[in-house]
């Protein structure tokens, strides 16, 4: 009687496994042709698409195309005529900073009147720290002209100075 109970049990279950497969089998098959056909669909577009010839450009394309790469040549070339403060402008007055010298701000300025400038400011502890660092930055082959008030040196320390750079 056990043996048929388990031998019963599992024709049922095998009858319900049958029955989830087949139900699982019909609902994908609506799907499976649907992607079919679309696919289909999509190949003969390629194919036909492959088949028609490339137009060739007209003139006024040809225009349109000349004119813009001509507008790009003028951006290319203005930003090669650029002047950017880069790191290697920042580690030239870095290598020359003595060490009471505490530098807090680097300013870059453009103008079409005075030209490109770099002004600097910090602090020095005295003149003649504040006299080397100016004569080390003007022996820096980087840059053309130091300029340094002489009213940086109404303190004799402790100074709030100014320098003003132009970059080689």
């Amino acid at each position: 009687m056990t043996i048929d109970f388990y031998s019963r049990l599992a024709v049922l279950f095998l009858m319900m496994l049958d029955f989830c497969l087949i139900v699982a089998f019909i609902s994908i098959i609506p799907a499976y042709i649907f992607s079919a056909i679309k696919e289909s669909t999509v190949n003969t577009k390629l194919e036909t698409q492959k088949a028609q010839p490339i137009p060739l450009l007209d003139q006024q394309t040809l225009s349109t195309i000349n004119g813009i790469n001509s507008k790009l040549k003028v951006v290319e070339n203005a930003e090669k005529n650029n002047f950017s403060v880069s790191e290697k402008v920042i580690n030239d007055i870095i290598s020359v900073k003595m060490p009471g010298i505490k530098i807090t701000q680097i300013l870059y300025k453009d103008d079409s009147t005075t030209g490109q400038k770099i002004s600097l400011e910090g602090t020095a502890p005295s003149r003649e720290v504040l006299l080397q660092f100016s004569q080390a930055l003007a022996d820096s082959p980087n840059f053309k002209n130091v300029d340094l008030p002489i009213s940086n040196f109404v303190k004799g320390a402790n100074i709030q100075f100014s320098l003003s750079l132009t970059p080689a």
